[in-house]
């Protein structure tokens, strides 16, 4: 895969990444939409689609265990705690916390497996993530702890989910079948533990999230993981709350100021000092 293409994909699946925060907030936050019947709806709604992708491509095809057990306990544990924290955080907050959960579980896979991380892809990404704490900084603001211990979670959860990616051979079934297991478990929790509070505009909200923004982009994320290796992918994903913010504005009137855009130049630029070296192709 060359470089230009790893790049186009990888950004593509940031957009994906980020839309998914906007259509949750604007569910579960705006709409009251119960947080776990959000998250079931959308896991199902990702099962069917990616299957039915898997099935015009070439049949069922069986992914292999290797990878399934963390992925679809890194994606359960992303869903529930990521619909589940925007019940008491603010959104600033919410993506600081998991951003950089992911930041560290993802940098400490690298640097467990052995991976390579140069001197200059730590530095950026501490750039990237100084830039990302000025971003969302709440201000001295409260910060609920229940919420906070939710995203954090959701933040471990989508680090293991992207950490088990990077072995996948076909990376459309191996995501099409960590959905599919994920249903029942996810219904489970849903069943047992939420409110079931179903809304029209929320239930079509989270069928968008999971078809489209979440299988679709998923799928394209286990695609170019291995072409990014850990570390890379962690910095790429700290671009995804600039990305949101920028949905949020737009689409629920979040309004953004001069820190927004000075901060959104510091992440981009780290992420540029992280990823330029060797090139994109190589780890």
């Amino acid at each position: 895969m060359s470089a230009a293409r790893v790049f186009g994909w990888t950004a593509l699946a940031m957009a994906a990444f980020a839309a998914n925060s906007v259509l949750n907030r604007l569910a579960v936050g705006e709409g009251g939409m119960d947080p776990l019947a959000f998250a079931a709806v959308r896991v199902v709604a990702g099962a069917v689609v990616l299957a039915a992708l898997v099935g015009l491509r070439r049949g069922v095809v069986w992914a292999g265990w290797r990878g399934r057990g963390p992925g679809v306990f890194g994606l359960v544990v992303y869903l529930v705690g990521f619909s589940l924290a925007y019940l008491a955080l603010g959104a600033g907050v919410g993506a600081l916390i998991l951003f950089g959960s992911v930041q560290v579980t993802m940098f400490g896979g690298a640097v467990l497996s052995g991976e390579a991380v140069p001197g200059r892809r730590w530095l950026g990404a501490a750039l990237a993530f100084g830039g990302l704490v000025w971003l969302v900084a709440p201000g001295g603001a409260e910060v609920p702890l229940a919420g906070a211990v939710a995203m954090a979670c959701a933040g471990i959860g989508w680090g293991i989910y992207s950490l088990a990616g990077r072995g996948a051979a076909d990376a459309l079934a191996a995501t099409a079948w960590n959905f599919g297991l994920a249903v029942p478990v996810m219904l489970g929790i849903a069943l047992i533990w939420g409110g079931m509070r179903w809304e029209a505009q929320g239930i079509w909200l989270a069928v968008l999230s999971g078809a489209v923004t979440s299988g679709m982009g998923y799928a394209l994320w286990y695609a170019v993981l291995p072409a990014l290796g850990a570390a890379r992918a962690a910095v790429a994903q700290l671009t995804v709350p600039v990305l949101a913010a920028l949905g949020g504005a737009v689409l629920i009137g979040e309004a953004v100021g001069w820190r927004f855009w000075a901060a959104s130049a510091v992440i981009l630029g780290g992420v540029a000092i992280a990823s330029v070296q060797s090139g994109l192709t190589r780890r």
